[in-house]
């Protein structure tokens, strides 16, 4: 995830005038745009979901076309208004909030085409992580990226543990299938799994339970078996977040770095003996 761009246009007057207030909120007219931006955001995803009510639809759907098209237009020239005001107008398309503001145009487009699409425009709630530059709230977004940076760092070991989840599940959903012998919906090796799954997860559906004293022994193992193994994934994120939290602490008091790792004796970039 990329922070906002700051990329201010050429020597244009009138790029720099519409620069300040699309992409800041330091003026009344860039708060004045980013609040109506939130309210339109808004108004559009109660939209989508009253459309998708047999009722409401029924008796406003010419009004909800109307104000989708409405809104969609001045979606779409805010996001060229972007593009052209912005120097790096590459960096701009490709990052985070980029995407998200051409995804935000995009359903409705489709929509013309294939009209059950316009249930995507639900994405322009993603948009609304712009509150948190319009409130001065960026030290949010600041633990955002650490949250999803020890995602990152931890992916290798969660990637393992999703495996180890997967054959286990295959296992134990084959040996249900065998214990069971097509009754109480183990009509399959696929199905057995999907109970697995289910079961393991601590979801419980209810929908599929076995009915012999050795397929209930199972489920028991496994509904135990399932409290613990929802523990391994958390407690991987959470190490890495408290060894991430741990480096940050150290900064090097010459150079500033504070990429610096939790056995360090001496920073990296420039030597010098980290306390």
């Amino acid at each position: 995830m990329e922070k906002e761009h700051n990329f201010i246009p050429e020597k244009t007057k009138w790029k720099r005038k519409l620069y300040r207030i699309i992409f800041k909120s330091d003026t009344r007219l860039g708060k004045l745009f980013d609040l109506t931006l939130l309210v339109l955001i808004l108004l559009s995803t109660l939209i989508v979901m009253m459309e998708s009510v047999k009722i409401y639809d029924a008796k406003l759907h010419r009004l909800f076309i109307i104000l989708e098209i409405i809104i969609t237009a001045f979606f779409t020239v805010e996001y060229v208004l972007r593009i052209l005001t912005i120097r790096n107008k590459k960096a701009y398309i490709f990052s985070f909030f980029g995407v998200i503001d051409f995804l935000a145009i995009l359903p409705f487009y489709l929509s013309l085409f294939f009209p059950v699409t316009k249930y995507f425009l639900i994405i322009r709630m993603l948009r609304m992580l712009r509150i948190f530059r319009i409130l001065n709230l960026m030290d949010f977004m600041h633990d955002g990226y650490f949250i999803v940076r020890a995602l990152k760092n931890s992916s290798r070991k969660i990637y393992i543990f999703l495996l180890f989840l997967i054959i286990f599940s295959v296992i134990v959903g084959s040996m249900m299938f065998m214990v069971e012998g097509h009754r109480e919906g183990f009509e399959s090796i696929p199905q057995s799994i999907y109970w697995a799954v289910v079961t393991v997860t601590t979801v419980g559906y209810g929908d599929v339970s076995p009915g012999t004293p050795l397929g209930k022994f199972l489920s028991v193992l496994l509904m135990l078996a399932g409290y613990s193994i929802i523990a391994v994934p958390t407690g991987i994120v959470t190490a890495e977040m408290r060894n991430k939290r741990q480096n940050l602490e150290k900064v090097c008091s010459r150079c500033g770095n504070d990429d610096i790792d939790d056995d360090a004796r001496y920073c990296k970039i420039c030597g010098e003996k980290v306390v």
